[in-house]
């Protein structure tokens, strides 16, 4: 199991995630047309050039899912039991075709479950940086996280 368990995680701690990405107009006019997104800004090349980023960018909650599956094999495969919610959702800069991008994650806070005994709840921050490191996402999360089985095999 790839994922860690609740009690590994250390408040504090940075992950700088493996993967990395380089996205593509394939990505964008899939994504955007799979969840019905007529926004030009996504499809239109020809508007794009009127506008002042001059190009399409690619859909943010394609860039939001892209970092979020970015961190799942480090800190929460097979381990976690979801996502809480989300207190903060930004995209601070603009993601591009062409574009690469990868993740990091800070362990922000965590409290074990008021309502479960198996699991705990960990706040993460995850980041998306392009090429140049510029920020392109951030966001807070909860996430309940499983605690250790008595049998699992510690991973420290």
């Amino acid at each position: 199991m790839p994922g860690l368990w609740y009690e590994e995680f250390e408040i504090g701690k940075e992950y700088r995630h493996a993967w990395s990405r380089t996205v593509t107009e394939y990505d964008n006019v899939l994504f955007t047309s799979i969840t019905m997104n007529p926004a030009p800004i996504h499809l239109d090349a020809e508007y794009m050039k009127t506008q002042p980023h001059g190009q399409r960018l690619m859909n943010s909650l394609y860039t939001a899912g892209l970092v979020g599956g970015m961190i799942v094999y480090d800190l929460t495969m097979g381990t976690t039991l979801g996502n809480l919610g989300y207190t903060k959702f930004d995209f601070p800069n603009p993601v591009f075709h062409g574009d690469t991008i990868r993740a990091e994650s800070t362990i922000l806070d965590k409290r074990e479950s008021k309502s479960r005994t198996d699991s705990g709840i960990v706040y993460f921050e995850h980041r998306g940086l392009n090429q140049r490191d510029e920020i392109v996402h951030i966001c807070h999360r909860a996430g309940l996280m499983l605690k250790r089985p008595n049998d699992a095999v510690a991973t420290a």
